[in-house]
C-alpha cells in the first residue's frame, strides 16, 4: 500500500476570561490519501505530544484523541480531552521556554501511528499564563486621576501588622519634591483645616501624631508660612507644646534675620510660673550668652524684683570672681622666687585648692587654667602633679573631666583633656604613659581608658591626616605576652573594624621569618551554639576568598572538619547553603582550561557514601554534563575493589517512572555494554530477584517468557539482481538461477523458484551477517507470516482463504487455480478480498508449499 500523506492544517485557540480559563486547546487537520483524495466520514487517530526546548525536546505533556473526518475530511478535536499518556496539561509553565507540538497520525482508527510532525507553538498558547497571573480583575492604570464629591473616607488602608499601611517613594533628584502631598484648595477653608494630619490614639507618653526625619543635614519637619506660624506645637493640658531635644548637638536653635529669633511670653497676670526654665545636671554654665555686638550679653529689667538674681549655697561656690572684658587677665599672680607659686590655692577642706573655670565665653577660646612654658626662651614644665602621700592610694593623682557633648566637627575641642605634640618633625608623643609592675591585674596599665556611660568609648585612635601613612594605633610587645587582647563582657563584639575605603577591614599576616599563623579563632564552651566565624556580605565580592598560593603547594584553600557521631542535616566538614531562589550550595571549578585535577573529590574511608545527593522536589538528584570528549558520569572499580560501578534502584512501588531513562538526540548508540572480563553475561534481566532474561558474553540472548516482535513476519536478507532501489515492500521474490544466494522479482506464472516476499515490517530478520553490518544491497525476504504482498486479477478475484501463486506481473501475486498447483508453487493463503483492476496490496499468510 502506498504511504499515506496528510495536508495538515492546525488551528489552536485559548479562551480567556474572569472566570476560570478552560485547560483545552482546539486542533483541526485535513486528511488526505497519498493520491491527494479527501480521507471523508473516517475514524482517525492523532497522538499529540508538547515538546519542550526543540523539535527533538523533553516530552512534557502526551495524549490520545480520536475523531471521524466529516465530508470534507477536516477532523476537529480539542487538546486536553483526549486519553491523558503522560503528563498533565494544566500544569505546563507555558513562559518557562519554547514548545513545540508534536503530531502522530494512524488514519485507520487505531495506534498504529505512520505518519509524524512537529511544529512550533508560537504566541497563542502562552495566553495560559494569565491563569497563573492571577488575572481576574480589571486594572489600574498609573498614573490614576478621578475626581469624586464624596462625604465619606475615598482610599483607606488599614494594616494590622507591624508594616507602613501607605508608603509614598520618589527616586529624583529634583527640588521640592513630594512623596506624599496633601493640598487644601480652598483659600478660606475652616479652621484647624490641615492638608496632612497624623493622628496617634496611643494614650502612652511616645507616641507621635507625626514624624519627620532626614538622613542628612536637612529639616526633619519645615513649616513655611508668610505672616502665619510655621510650626505650631500646643499642650491642650499640662503637656509640652513644643519639645526639642538633642543627644550631641543642640536641642533648639532660633536665627532671625530681621526679627527676633525667640520670643516667650505669659500673658496671664495671675500666672506666677517662669517665663523660662533652664536646667543642667552638669557642671557647665546653665546659660551662656555672649554678643558680637554693641548690645548687652543679657539685659534683664524688673519692676520691683531682681534684674539678675543669682543664689548659691554651697561651700564649693565662688568666693572671688576676677572679670575681665579686654585682653587682659582677670586674676594674675607674678612671683620671682624659685620655690613658692605666684598663685597657690589651698583647701583645708573638701573644696578646691585652685579652680579655674569659663563663665561666659562661647566662642570657645577661653581657657580655665592655663599652664606655659616657652615664654622669653623659658625652660621647665607646664603643669605637674605629685602624690607625696604613699598611703594616698585611693585618689588619682591627676583628674580631667568635662560634662560638655564635645564638638563631632572637631573632635580636638570638647574634650575632657587634649594633648597635642605641634612639631612636624618631632618624634616625641603626645602621652606617654608608663606602669613598672610586675602585676598583670585589671587596671595596670600605662594607659587606662574607662568608658563609664551607656555610650562612648574607652580608648579611641584617629589618624586623621588623609594623606598620611602612619597607622591609628600600633601595639607591640618584646613578651610572650599578646600584643592586644579584646574582650567583650556581654553581647558586643571582642574586636570590631571596619574600611571607607578599598582596604582591609582586617588584615592580618606572617613575616617571611615567623612560623605562626595569620588567625586563629577557638569557642571553648561547648554549650555555645554561635559560628566560630560569621562572614556576611551585601555586596557582589566573595564573602571568604581563600588561597593557597604556590604552585607546588599540597594544602588545602579551606579544611573543614568536624569530630561528631552524629549524621544529622548540617554536621559536615564544609555546609554550603543557598538560600535565594537562585544560586548554589556548592560550586567547584577547576578554571584552569590546561588542569587535569577534578573540580570535586570526594573520598570516604569508611561505609558511608562518597557523595549523597538528594533532590527535595523536582530537580536531579545529580545532573552532570560533558562539554568536551569526557563521560558525564564515569563509574568505575578499581582493580582491587568487589563494589559496583553504579546501582540505580527506585524503592517506592507507586512510582511509575523508569528506574533509568536514557536518551540520545545523536548519531551514536543509546546505550554500549562492553564485556571484557573472561567470564559472565553482557546482561541478566531479572524479576523478583529471579533471571527471566539473558544475555551471554558471545552475544546469545535467553528468554524465559518467549519473544515478541512488533512485525507479523520472520525474514532473511537476501542479495538481489539490480540495484535495491527496483524493489519496494510486498514484490515476490523467487531465487535467482544467475547468483548464488541471491533473489530477484518474480517474472511468470506459477513459478516453483518462488522463495518470498519482500518484507513490509519484518518481526525477527535473520542474517548471516555481523551485527553490525548495515546489509547494503540486501532486502529482507519475509518467508512466514503475515506479509503485506501486491497481487493482480489476472487469477481472478481473490478471497480471503485462497491459495497465491506468481503472476505473469512483475513481483506480483495472482489467485491459483488448485487443479493447476504443483509442489514449490504456492505463495501462501489470502486474508483479505481483493476485487481491483489495478496492482494492489493486501494482507496475506505466506507460508510458501
Amino acid at each position: 500500500m502506498k504511504k499515506i500523506l496528510l495536508s495538515l492544517g492546525i488551528m489552536l485557540g485559548l479562551f480567556m476570561g474572569h472566570a476560570q480559563a478552560p485547560e483545552k486547546m482546539s486542533y483541526q487537520a485535513i486528511m488526505r490519501n497519498g493520491t491527494g483524495q479527501l480521507l471523508v466520514n473516517q475514524n482517525i487517530a492523532v497522538k499529540v505530544s508538547v515538546l519542550q526546548g526543540s523539535p527533538a525536546g523533553t516530552l512534557v505533556y502526551s495524549e490520545r484523541l480520536t475523531g471521524l473526518t466529516n465530508a470534507n475530511g477536516l477532523i476537529s478535536m480539542e487538546i486536553g480531552t483526549g486519553t491523558v499518556l503522560s503528563g498533565t496539561f494544566s500544569t505546563i509553565n507555558w513562559p518557562s521556554g519554547s514548545y513545540y507540538l508534536k503530531t502522530e497520525t494512524d488514519p485507520a482508527g487505531g495506534t498504529n501511528y505512520t505518519i509524524a510532525g512537529t511544529s512550533q507553538l508560537l504566541s497563542v498558547p502562552y495566553a495560559m499564563y494569565a491563569k497563573s497571573a492571577g488575572g481576574t480583575g480589571g486594572t489600574f492604570a498609573i498614573p490614576y486621576t478621578n475626581t469624586v464629591n464624596n462625604a465619606s473616607t475615598l482610599f483607606s488602608l488599614t494594616n494590622d501588622g507591624d508594616g507602613t499601611s501607605v508608603e509614598g517613594i520618589n527616586n529624583t533628584m529634583t527640588s521640592s519634591i513630594a512623596p506624599v502631598r496633601g493640598i487644601v484648595n480652598s483659600t478660606t477653608p475652616g479652621g484647624f483645616s490641615s492638608a496632612v494630619r497624623g493622628i496617634n490614639n496611643g494614650t502612652g507618653g511616645l507616641g507621635i501624631g507625626i514624624w519627620g526625619s532626614q538622613a542628612g543635614s536637612g529639616w526633619g519637619v519645615y513649616g513655611v508660612t508668610p505672616t502665619g506660624l510655621g510650626v505650631y506645637g500646643n499642650s491642650s493640658g499640662a503637656g509640652t507644646g513644643v519639645y526639642a531635644n538633642s543627644n550631641t548637638g543642640t536641642g533648639l536653635t532660633a536665627t532671625s534675620n530681621n526679627g527676633i529669633a525667640a520670643s516667650m511670653s505669659i500673658f496671664n497676670n495671675a500666672n506666677s510660673n517662669n517665663v523660662l526654665n533652664a536646667n543642667t545636671l552638669g557642671n557647665g554654665t546653665v546659660i551662656n550668652v555672649s554678643s558680637s555686638g554693641s548690645g548687652a550679653g543679657v539685659f534683664s529689667s524688673t519692676g520691683s524684683g531682681f534684674a539678675v538674681h543669682g543664689i548659691t549655697s554651697a561651700q564649693t561656690s565662688a568666693g572671688i570672681i576676677g572679670d575681665n572684658n579686654g585682653a587682659g587677665e582677670a586674676v594674675v599672680g607674678r612671683t620671682t622666687s624659685d620655690i613658692a607659686g605666684a598663685v597657690v590655692g589651698r583647701n583645708d577642706g573638701g573644696g578646691y585648692g585652685v579652680r579655674g573655670f569659663v563663665a561666659t565665653n562661647t566662642t570657645g577660646t577661653a581657657v580655665g587654667v592655663l599652664g606655659q612654658v616657652g615664654l622669653n626662651n623659658s625652660k621647665g614644665r607646664a603643669g605637674r602633679f605629685e602624690n607625696l602621700n604613699a598611703a594616698n592610694e585611693l585618689n588619682n593623682v591627676f583628674e580631667v573631666e568635662t560634662n560638655g557633648n564635645g564638638n563631632i566637627p572637631d573632635n580636638t575641642q570638647g574634650n575632657a583633656a587634649s594633648f597635642l605634640v605641634d612639631n612636624t618633625n618631632s618624634v616625641g608623643a603626645a602621652v606617654r604613659g608608663e606602669v613598672n609592675t610586675i602585676f598583670g591585674n585589671f587596671g595596670a596599665a600605662a594607659v587606662f581608658g574607662v568608658s563609664s556611660g551607656t555610650g562612648g568609648r574607652a580608648g579611641l585612635f584617629y589618624a586623621s591626616n588623609p594623606s598620611g601613612n602612619g597607622a591609628a594605633l600600633i601595639s607591640l610587645t618584646d613578651g610572650n605576652g599578646n600584643a592586644i587582647t579584646a574582650n567583650a563582657g556581654k553581647d558586643g563584639n571582642g574586636v570590631e573594624t571596619n574600611i571607607d575605603g578599598a582596604g582591609n577591614a582586617l588584615y592580618a599576616w606572617v613575616p617571611t621569618f615567623a612560623t605562626g599563623r595569620a588567625g586563629k579563632f577557638n569557642i571553648f564552651n561547648d554549650t555555645n551554639t554561635s559560628d566560630v566565624i560569621t562572614v556576611t556580605t551585601v555586596g557582589n565580592g566573595t564573602a571568604g576568598n581563600f588561597k593557597v598560593d604556590r604552585v607546588t603547594g599540597t594544602s588545602p584553600a579551606v579544611k573543614g572538619e568536624v569530630n561528631s557521631q552524629f549524621a544529622n542535616f548540617g554536621t559536615a566538614g564544609v555546609y554550603g547553603l543557598s538560600s535565594g531562589t537562585g544560586g548554589f550550595g556548592g560550586l567547584f571549578y577547576a578554571s584552569n582550561a590546561s588542569g587535569n585535577g577534578p573540580a570535586l573529590l570526594a573520598l570516604t574511608e569508611g561505609n558511608g557514601n562518597g557523595i549523597t545527593a538528594n533532590a527535595g522536589k523536582n530537580g536531579d538528584g545529580v545532573e552532570a554534563t560533558a562539554d568536551g570528549t569526557g563521560n558525564a558520569v564515569y563509574g568505575w572499580t578499581p582493580n582491587f575493589g568487589v563494589g559496583r560501578a553504579g546501582r540505580f534502584a527506585n524503592f517506592n512501588a507507586a512510582n511509575g517512572n523508569p528506574t533509568v531513562h536514557v536518551t540520545n538526540v545523536g548519531t551514536g548508540s543509546v546505550l554500549l555494554l562492553n564485556h571484557q572480563g573472561p567470564s559472565g553475561n553482557i546482561a541478566i534481566l531479572q524479576t523478583n530477584s529471579a533471571n527471566v532474561a539473558r544475555v551471554d558474553r558471545t552475544g546469545k540472548g535467553f528468554f524465559n517468557g518467549g519473544t515478541q516482535n512488533s512485525g507479523a513476519d520472520v525474514a532473511e536478507a537476501f542479495d538481489v539482481e539490480g540495484p535495491t532501489s527496483d524493489y519496494e515492500p510486498g514484490d515476490i521474490l523467487t531465487i535467482s538461477t544467475d547468483s548464488d544466494r541471491t533473489v530477484e522479482k518474480s517474472s511468470k506464472p506459477y513459478s516453483t523458484l518462488v522463495a518470498g516476499v519482500y518484507a513490509t515490517k519484518p518481526g525477527v530478520l535473520l542474517t548471516e551477517e555481523n551485527i553490525d553490518s548495515e546489509l547494503i544491497g540486501k532486502v529482507p525476504m519475509g518467508v512466514i507470516g503475515v506479509i503485506p504482498t501486491k497481487v493482480c486479477l489476472e487469477g481472478g478475484k481473490i478471497k480471503r482463504g485462497d491459495l497465491l501463486v506468481t503472476s505473469s506481473l512483475s513481483g506480483t501475486a495472482m489467485k491459483a487455480n488448485p487443479k493447476k498447483v504443483k509442489i514449490g508453487q504456492v505463495i501462501g493463503k489470502a486474508l483479505q478480498d481483493y476485487n481491483q483492476n489495478s496492482v494492489g496490496k493486501i494482507k496475506v499468510l505466506v507460508n510458501i508449499k
